[in-house]
């Protein structure tokens, strides 16, 4: 028997209990890529259609493109209060607060397809207004553990395979009959199940163990005066950061929201299966490399690591497109490189980045409340997008617009990020040693 004295005999204890614990965790891996899959099947439908049978709006607006403004609107609004919400939720009533936010997006799905157009876009609004609460309440299950990576590698696989196949399965909606105002709330009806079916899992994860909270720090709500220190103490790298990911989140959004436009401009319109066929390759190129970084024990450099990803996959972005108008690259693996580069770019701010951060500083917190800072800017910058090209570059066709914008994000991208890489380096020099776990 073990000696309750003896701390060799525990630590091998609790490593027996972590790894006994490994078959469940991996299975809250899959529970939280099919919850966050399933909130996609209410958020992406309204992209697939065109809606071209419906006049302008105001401003000169065509109607998807107000759509999605609005949707956009409602998911950074939400976003914002997020950083409050989410930061200091807790445990308790998650499953339940995922399940009532996404029946009330699909209520207004329904309703857009019973109202006028213009009522169209309050209920775009509100379907978006829930979701943006999804993401912190299901990683709020996988943080905090030495296993993060892996499974924040297995729900950021879910934003990025399920839009493709979401969109394949609103498309085929529309092949089938079903008119573009149904379409939306018809898609979402087959998720509820797996949705239903993955909260009951996520609901018996078990919690981090005291190993994972050793190495990982202690994950507890943060209120506003935690918020506040936070920020005061690494207000600077954050900031450099969540300018990046405003860029990011601005081309992932343009890309996946008008990616339809796109293929017809590139001659490959009017397939279903055309999205399933980029995202599935990128999910496999941009998250690997992401579930790799489990293996890096040293909080500090971990998150070095990550900034060398988001670099690597700005540089990508942009080279990729130049590679394309040389005619080194046919459309498809253009579209899979680029996606690649924006995604291997963009999953770390989700989960593993802000998640080894808190850990790395060692203060007790949740990287939901970093997570949300960053996505609530990052919407802005996707609204702002959209407003442009529709009121100031209206005439121009998505693909040349998609192009330009590439090659400044990949600029801004990297260097915003490279500051950031120096501001750690030179932090991490000046302290008295080396970060560990």
């Amino acid at each position: 028997m073990m000696k309750a004295g003896n701390p060799t005999a525990q630590a091998e204890s609790v490593q027996d209990a972590s790894q006994t614990n490994l078959p469940m965790l991996l299975l809250g891996g899959l529970a939280a890529f099919s919850a966050y899959f399933a909130m996609y099947a209410f958020r992406k439908p309204l992209t697939v259609a065109t809606y071209e049978d419906v006049g302008l709006m105001p401003f000169g607006l065509d109607y998807k493109s107000a759509l999605v403004i609005m949707q956009v609107i409602g998911y950074a609004l939400s976003k914002l209060i997020g950083i409050r919400i989410i930061a200091a939720f807790g445990l308790t009533g998650r499953a339940t607060a995922i399940a009532t936010l996404i029946g009330i997006s699909w209520l207004a799905l329904v309703a857009f397809a019973v109202v006028p157009p213009w009522m169209g876009l309050v209920c775009a609004f509100f379907n978006g207004l829930p979701l943006g609460m999804i993401w912190g309440l299901v990683f709020s299950y996988v943080e905090g553990r030495r296993t993060s990576e892996l499974l924040g590698a297995m729900l950021c696989a879910s934003f990025i395979v399920s839009s493709g196949l979401v969109k394949s399965a609103g498309s085929l909606m529309l092949h089938a009959g079903v008119s573009e105002r149904w379409m939306p709330a018809i898609t979402g009806v087959p998720f509820m199940p797996i949705l239903l079916v993955s909260l009951w899992f996520l609901e018996r994860l078990p919690p981090p163990s005291p190993q994972d909270e050793a190495e990982r720090t202690k994950r507890e709500p943060m209120h506003k005066p935690e918020r506040a220190a936070f920020l005061r103490d690494h207000g600077l790298p954050v900031a450099l950061l969540v300018a990046g990911y405003v860029v990011l989140t601005a081309m992932r959004d343009f890309r996946d929201n008008f990616m339809p436009e796109i293929w017809a401009a590139l001659g490959q319109g009017g397939s279903s299966a055309v999205f399933s066929q980029t995202e599935t390759p990128v999910a496999v190129i941009a998250l690997a490399g992401l579930a790799a970084l489990m293996l890096v024990k040293n909080n500090m450099r971990a998150m070095l690591a990550m900034h060398g990803l988001i670099i690597l996959g700005g540089a990508m972005l942009g080279l990729g497109t130049l590679a394309f108008q040389a005619g080194w690259l046919a459309p498809m693996p253009w579209m899979i490189l680029t996606g690649a580069g924006l995604y291997l770019a963009y999953t770390p701010f989700n989960a593993m980045l802000f998640d080894r951060m808190i850990a790395a500083f060692g203060k007790a917190g949740n990287a939901g409340f970093l997570i949300y800072i960053a996505d609530a800017s990052g919407y802005a910058g996707s609204v702002a997008l959209l407003i442009w090209r529709s009121l100031f570059a209206p005439g121009r066709n998505w693909l040349p617009v998609f192009i330009d914008c590439a090659y400044l994000a990949s600029v801004l991208i990297v260097g915003f990020t490279l500051c950031s890489t120096v501001y750690f380096l030179r932090s991490t020099r000046r302290s008295e040693g080396p970060a560990h776990a």
